[in-house]
C-alpha cells in the first residue's frame, strides 16, 4: 500500500469515527431536551449570518465557521440560555453584521438607508437622461459652403 492510499484511509477513518467531528454539520440530527429548545435552535440558525459566506445563514452554510457557530448555538441552547443572550454573544463576537436584520443604530444607519439612497440615485440619473432626451437638439450651424456640399451629396452629384 503506498503512502497516499494510507493517508486517504486514515482520513476516511477519522471522518467516519464518532466523536471526532468538531462542529455540527448541516443536517446532523441533534438531540434537544424540549421542543422549545429545538425551535429556538432552528430559529437562531436561520437568523444568524455566516460571516464567511456573507449571503447565507449559518443554517445553509458549509463553511467551518458556520459549523462552529451552529455548534455554539446548540450548546448555549442546551445550557438553557435565552435566544437574546445567544444573539448578544454572537454580536459581541462577530459584530452586528452577524444578524440578517441588524438593529437601527448610528453604526448601521447607512446599511438601512443604502437601498433608498441607491433608488434615489437611480431615479436622479434616469430623470437627467430623460430631461436631456426631451430637449430639442439644436440645428447644426453650417456655413454656405458646407450646405452646398450637403446638397450635392443629397442629389448624388
Amino acid at each position: 500500500m503506498n503512502r497516499w492510499t494510507a493517508r486517504l484511509l486514515m482520513l476516511l477513518a477519522l471522518a467516519l469515527s464518532p466523536g471526532i467531528a468538531l462542529a455540527t454539520a448541516i443536517g446532523e440530527p441533534l438531540a434537544f431536551d424540549s421542543e422549545a429548545q429545538r425551535q429556538q435552535y432552528e430559529t437562531l440558525t436561520r437568523e444568524l449570518r455566516c460571516t464567511v459566506c456573507q449571503s447565507e445563514t449559518i443554517h445553509e452554510s458549509n463553511a467551518e465557521l458556520a459549523a462552529d457557530m451552529r455548534r455554539r448555538v446548540y450548546r448555549m441552547t442546551l445550557d438553557g440560555q435565552e435566544a437574546d443572550a445567544i444573539v448578544d454573544f454572537m454580536v459581541a463576537r462577530y459584530g452586528d453584521y452577524v444578524r440578517y436584520r441588524p438593529p437601527l443604530q448610528a453604526n448601521t444607519a447607512l446599511l438601512w438607508a443604502s437601498p433608498f439612497l441607491l433608488l434615489a440615485g437611480g431615479l436622479l440619473v434616469w430623470w437627467q437622461v430623460m430631461r436631456r432626451r426631451a430637449r430639442p437638439d439644436d440645428e447644426p450651424q453650417f456655413t454656405d459652403q458646407e450646405r452646398a456640399a450637403l446638397e450635392r451629396l443629397r442629389r448624388g452629384d
